[in-house]
């Protein structure tokens, strides 16, 4: 007879011939959650296979249809519909009312990102030079009413190459490309993208100075690696962001452009991405803020 243990409950459930795993899982007196009572339309019985992945029979076709649209990896499951043929080690992610909170939205509002997965992605990030002087000579009422101009502007390039804005500080902008849909090379987007945004300064920059007698210049880095990405809400805010170490690369990268003088950093796994498709030089092996080592890093060439 085959065995499940859960590490949420620390508790060992046998399996009786046919039962699946949320069957086996109540008969042995877990509370495991199921709102919609077993039938594969809410994922709040999911569990994720920890080890015996392949003692796991083939999803069915409800179980198919609901792990597509929320991009469900193969360790993650529908204890409602799986049955097993051998030993297993799960956890149980929803195990209160925030959890099925959680869970019901995400069914609600739609597919992929909302769980989180780990992803080499392409991470942009971008701030204004000249900036902090716009801010410091205007009221705040214009500081925010160019922010939000300059932020539609660059949303929309973001989005036509395929990306994500994750974050806004300030000036800065965050942008994952990677996440929304598969793509062939993210980091060309990513650069791509800047190569818009600073054409659509052009148009921007005559307004700014019919305007405030002002001018913005962009200033870019690019980093590719592996991070942990989902989509995360508090409530008040929804959005789909990036975990890891990677994501402070790219920070980091984006800020030596004032030592190099440059418009567009990049590392050398985003350049390893992109060989024959722009033109790069090197500016040297530096050391980044927060980072040991020294890393190298490559101007692209926006021009």
């Amino acid at each position: 007879m085959p065995e499940i243990f859960s590490q949420t409950d620390n508790k060992i459930i046998r399996v009786s011939p046919g039962e699946t795993i949320l069957e086996a899982s109540r008969r042995a007196g877990v509370h495991h959650t199921h709102v919609c009572g077993g039938n594969a339309r809410c994922s709040t019985c999911r569990v994720y296979v920890m080890e015996g992945l392949e003692n796991c029979l083939p999803r069915n076709e409800k179980e198919q249809a609901l792990a597509q649209k929320l991009a469900f990896p193969d360790t993650i499951r529908l204890a409602c519909q799986t049955r097993i043929k051998g030993d297993v080690v799960i956890r149980r992610p929803v195990v209160d009312d925030l959890d099925i909170e959680i869970i019901l939205k995400q069914v609600e509002e739609g597919p992929g990102s909302k769980l989180g997965q780990e992803k080499d992605l392409a991470i942009l990030f971008t701030d204004i030079e000249h900036y902090t002087q716009f801010a410091e000579a205007f009221p705040a009422y214009d500081v925010v009413h160019v922010l939000n101009r300059y932020y539609q502007t660059m949303n929309e390039i973001i989005v036509n190459h395929k990306g994500v804005i994750s974050d806004v500080a300030g000036d800065g902008i965050l942008a994952l490309f990677g996440v929304v849909e598969p793509r062939e090379n993210p980091v060309w987007d990513a650069v791509s993208a800047v190569r818009a945004m600073k054409e659509a300064l052009i148009p921007f920059n005559r307004y700014l100075a019919q305007m405030y007698d002002r001018s913005f210049g962009i200033r870019a880095g690019i980093h590719f690696g592996g991070v942990i990405v989902g989509s995360f809400d508090t409530g008040m805010m929804s959005k789909i962001a990036a975990i890891g170490d990677a994501v402070n690369m790219a920070s980091r990268i984006e800020q030596a452009n004032k030592r190099y003088n440059t418009q567009l950093l990049i590392s050398q796994p985003a350049r390893d991405q992109i060989q024959g498709l722009a033109q790069t030089r090197k500016v040297g092996d530096a050391r980044l803020k927060g980072k040991s080592g020294e890393y190298g890093l490559y101007e692209v060439v926006l021009s």
